[in-house]
């Protein structure tokens, strides 16, 4: 995956942008129509008799049992990989660029997982909220910073990142805040649990339409 340069600002211009185009905002405003829904239930059918057992249940099949059981265990899907924890403190100071090799082999994520690793990122390492600033001295990110990061451990390609941050737009949206996700992780009295909040319903929001 091809690392980017992006900062904090740029990823909050990108996604705003994104956000506002018309395909784009079809999807964020219908979300919910996305997900699915539980039908009512409707007038009980009755079951048809159930047929008479069969004297030996194996003479309908065409195969042996033991070679079904086989051919359903190679059919499940392989386990997930173990996912790589964070560096520790001294790995949230250091510059981005030096866990570039992190992204050796990591897979595409959906926009939600995407926001789930900023999410340990802000949880593990700190959120501050210093203006212009990917990262405070102590290695501490903002929203967007926290997501740039995420990108740069693996988390995601450069597109995923600005579909992530529009997904966040579209909250902040949805909370009546009409600025960008950079004002309002500055703004007086904005808290880390506000900021975790933010992206809890974010990821939700964006989940439910299987993204």
């Amino acid at each position: 995956m091809p690392t980017t340069a992006l900062t904090p600002d740029e990823l909050d211009a990108q996604a705003a942008r994104l956000h506002d185009t018309d395909a784009w905002r079809q999807i964020v405003t219908g979300w919910d129509l996305t997900a699915p829904t539980t039908e009512s239930p409707g007038p009980a059918i009755s079951a048809p008799p159930a047929p008479a057992p069969a004297a030996d249940w194996r003479a309908l099949l065409s195969v042996p049992v033991d070679q079904l059981i086989a051919d359903s265990v190679q059919a499940l899907p392989p386990a997930a990989p173990r996912e790589r924890p964070l560096p520790g403190r001294i790995g949230a100071m250091l510059p981005d660029r030096l866990h570039t090799w992190r992204r050796i082999g990591r897979p595409e994520v959906p926009p939600s997982v995407h926001l789930a690793h900023a999410r340990q990122i802000l949880t593990e390492w700190g959120w501050q909220n210093t203006p212009y600033r990917l990262r405070n001295i102590r290695g501490a990110r903002c929203v967007c910073g926290a997501m740039l990061t995420a990108h740069r451990l693996g988390y995601g390609s450069a597109e995923t990142v600005d579909r992530a941050g529009a997904w966040l737009i579209a909250e902040l949206r949805s909370q009546g805040w009409t600025g960008l996700i950079g004002p309002w992780n500055r703004y007086p009295g904005r808290t880390a649990t506000d900021a975790l909040a933010l992206i809890d319903a974010t990821i939700s929001r964006a989940a439910r339409a299987g993204q």
